[in-house]
């Protein structure tokens, strides 16, 4: 069955922002995550309530395999796609995923000046910071703008382990001696937010398109949830109202 888009009223054929949730059903950590309940709501009602209510985003459209996300879709009022087989796998990229979606609603005659990818694992992603995605690619010219949060610890106090666990080489001879506070702050791609050029990312087929900026997100605000540890503190921060300002 070729693929479907369900909308309640006719898109306007060029948008500004397309916001694509990829949430397919099946995950082996944590299985059925995008729908498990989390603080009152699905976890992925998170991620639609905030792109709803930053009022800079065209279109939300939710992209699965999965009836039950259907569902929740459909009473959040945003536009969904069921996507095929193929694209619903564990060897299926996000990239692909992103590309069908804008490819399905192109033959419904809506496209996007800029698309915006807001993956559903990251609950606490504020309103805020997707305004400041767009107001950054707005001042900057960017042709992407990508978030990212401080590392919890920096990167070169890391190394891998040999089989028999000696750290006799962990460690790089110019770190020794060296203090936490006085190495230079290092961030990493947190997943929250890739703003991108439509037709860049059409040819590039990547969400780093340059001239790529980033925007600086809170680390509570960061929480990617991948397992039922970042579940429950995920959970843990909601209940305190970190995220109160989505509502």
């Amino acid at each position: 069955m070729s693929p479907t888009i369900h909308r309640e009223q006719a898109g306007t054929t060029q948008l500004d922002i397309v916001a694509i949730v990829p949430a397919r059903g099946g995950s082996k950590r944590l299985p059925r995550k995008n729908i498990l309940p989390l603080a009152g709501k699905p976890l992925i009602q998170w991620t639609l309530d905030a792109a709803k209510a930053s009022g800079v985003i065209s279109l939300v459209v939710v992209t699965t395999d999965d009836d039950d996300v259907l569902d929740i879709a459909d009473r959040a009022r945003v536009e969904t796609i069921r996507r095929p087989d193929e694209l619903a796998s564990d060897t299926a990229t996000t990239v692909d995923t992103v590309l069908h979606a804008l490819d399905t609603l192109a033959e419904q005659g809506i496209t996007s000046r800029r698309v915006m990818l807001l993956q559903p694992t990251s609950p606490l992603r504020r309103v805020q910071d997707i305004k400041a995605a767009v107001e950054r690619m707005d001042a900057t010219g960017a042709s992407s703008v990508i978030s990212v949060c401080e590392m919890e610890h920096p990167p070169l106090w890391c190394n891998t382990l040999p089989r028999d666990g000696s750290l006799d080489e962990f460690l790089k001879p110019v770190m020794e001696g060296r203090r936490s506070q006085d190495l230079p702050v290092f961030y990493r791609l947190n997943g929250a937010i890739y703003l991108v050029d439509t037709n860049k990312f059409h040819h590039q087929k990547t969400f780093g398109v340059t001239p790529s900026f980033s925007i600086i997100m809170d680390k509570k605000a960061s929480i990617d949830i991948d397992d039922d540890f970042d579940f429950l503190v995920a959970g843990a921060f909601l209940s305190l109202g970190v995220s109160k300002d989505n509502d």
